[in-house]
């Protein structure tokens, strides 16, 4: 197909407007006129011309340049491929309508041969907002997703295109992340100065009454206390990236996941601890909590439960106590999936929370459905139940909500998993125990059945676990009876010379003292009997 390049003026008739072109007077001086390129494309499917063309070279060989990458790019589809000619062709009439770069060739070549768009402008925030919108998960998941494009990635990155984004851009995304936790961390520090020294100064006076006024004036000007970034809501936001951009992988719109390979601080998850004697202590003495996942022992979990006997959710409490089932498996769990003759429950749906609205839910991972067993006492616990929820259908009458769960409002509708926790948290601080959070009684429930030497893939089987690991590394707290009694049995595995020596040396003196002992009591009984014998006769 025909291309050429050729000198151009652009000069124009002051009169007319016209442009001069070969009649301007100055087309033989040098550098005055530019250079234009221009190469045939293979014709429309109508038959219609179209072309590529493009001004303004300094240069013969600039505008030779950029004719030959035209032609290499019009090289890249067979002669036999009409749709490869076609979507090249109509790259090159866009690019040249839009005056945009010419793409490289062998960047072309791959999107040719995979079959992505050859033009991609696509940007890092089009693309997330696209792939969320094609997301079909629960509210709840595209929410926290949502909050993480909103609040970060798009702000951050989204002006990026995202063929050309790099882990550097993501390194400095999570840098300026950091920067503004420090300032975050900053202002609220001050802004609680503020307050603290608001509260030092005295309500009564003509002059305190102006401070306190002044003062909460530069305190309504400041800004709010906000959350900072933490670790997990960091690798939160990277795992939302590292999902989207894999499926621009699997669509073929990306070969390569930045995402994978920018490095973040590692998270550790807070241990379960034991609200031991001495934990307890100082805790009455401060307020504060060792960690924020605490486990009562098992005295304090009896004490807690007995205090909550005559509660109407006491069969709930109960079964997440020994059972150790989610809250929103608690809420969600139907009669129809209770089987009480056979001492068994099926996990099969959940009621979530996504903001305050309330929504039934599958498990969120296969290993959620799972099916547990029932001891003797939590199935006599679930009956009575039965039994009181029985009575009051019946005091509701028509007015009764049939969702046909375990465990319900008085008037049967669904229980709200907020309004629960709420109500766990009140009983808690009545009863006067440690606190706990009520997601705390499910790591209980794993300290216990791991405490009573149940296997740790059945204890991870009856919590829902996808692993074992997970199991060990949250759950693996053990009562300081059940450490000692394991302590002691290690201990006495290991031969030791100078413990056999000493343990033998206390043995030896042990009988010896033994012997004295009895020595002793012989002589004395001698001598009682000595003295009987002498005694005069009356």
């Amino acid at each position: 197909m025909k291309g050429s390049t050729y000198r151009r003026c652009s000069c124009r008739d002051p009169k007319t407007g016209k442009e001069l072109g070969t009649s301007c007077p100055k087309r033989n001086s040098r550098n005055h006129c530019t250079y234009s390129v221009r190469q045939e494309l293979p014709p429309r499917e109508d038959g219609s011309r179209r072309s590529f063309a493009r001004g303004g070279y300094s240069s013969l060989k600039a505008a030779q340049a950029d004719l030959d990458h035209v032609r290499a790019l019009l090289g890249l589809a067979e002669a036999d491929d009409p749709e490869g000619n076609e979507l090249i062709a109509a790259m090159l009439a866009q690019v040249s309508s839009e005056k945009a770069p010419l793409p490289e060739v062998e960047e072309t070549r791959r999107r040719l041969r995979v079959g992505q768009d050859l033009i991609s402008r696509l940007t890092v925030g089009e693309w997330l907002d696209q792939w969320l919108a094609g997301k079909r998960i629960r509210k709840s998941g595209v929410s926290r997703y949502e909050t993480d494009i909103r609040v970060h990635l798009k702000p951050q990155i989204g002006h990026h295109r995202l063929d050309r984004l790099r882990v550097s851009h993501l390194s400095d995304m999570f840098t300026a992340i950091a920067d503004a936790n420090s300032e975050l961390l900053e202002q609220n520090a001050q802004r609680r100065a503020a307050i603290d020294e608001l509260a030092m100064v005295p309500w009564k006076g003509r002059d305190h009454r102006a401070r306190r006024k002044a003062m909460k004036a530069a305190i309504d000007a400041m800004p709010p206390f906000r959350r900072v970034t933490g670790p997990a809501t960091r690798l939160h936001i990277k795992a939302t990236l590292r999902a989207s951009l894999n499926d621009a992988i699997s669509q073929q719109i990306l070969t390569f996941n930045p995402a994978a390979h920018v490095e973040l601080d590692p998270v550790r998850k807070p241990k379960a601890l034991v609200w031991t004697n001495e934990r307890v202590a100082k805790w009455q003495q401060t307020g504060e909590k060792p960690s924020p996942v605490m486990v009562w022992t098992p005295e304090q979990t009896g004490a807690f439960l007995d205090f909550v006997a005559e509660d109407r959710l006491y069969a709930m409490w109960h079964l997440i106590a020994f059972r150790g089932l989610r809250r929103g498996e608690a809420c969600g769990q139907p009669w129809s999936e209770t089987n009480l003759d056979t001492h068994s429950l099926t996990v099969s749906s959940q009621l979530v929370q996504d903001g305050w609205e309330v929504e039934t839910s599958e498990p969120k991972t296969d290993s959620g459905f799972r099916v547990i067993a029932l001891d003797d006492d939590t199935v006599s616990v679930l009956k009575r139940h039965r039994e009181q929820q029985d009575a009051e259908r019946e005091e509701w009458g028509s007015a009764w909500v049939e969702t046909g769960l375990l465990f319900t409002q008085e008037d049967g509708s669904w229980l709200h998993p907020g309004k629960v926790t709420d109500l766990f948290e009140r009983l808690v601080a009545a009863s006067g125990l440690p606190p706990i959070r009520l997601h705390d009684l499910r790591h209980g429930a794993a300290t216990l059945m791991l405490a009573a030497g149940v296997d740790v893939k059945v204890v991870s089987d009856t919590l829902g676990h996808s692993d074992t690991r997970i199991t060990r590394d949250i759950y693996q707290s053990v009562f300081p009876q059940v450490a000692k009694d394991a302590a002691e049995a290690t201990a006495k595995l290991v031969p030791l010379q100078r413990k056999a020596e000493a343990e033998e040396a206390a043995r030896k003196a042990a009988k010896k003292a033994k012997q004295a002992k009895k020595a002793q009591a012989e002589a004395k009984k001698k001598s009682g009997d000595k003295a009987k014998r002498k005694k005069p006769k009356k």
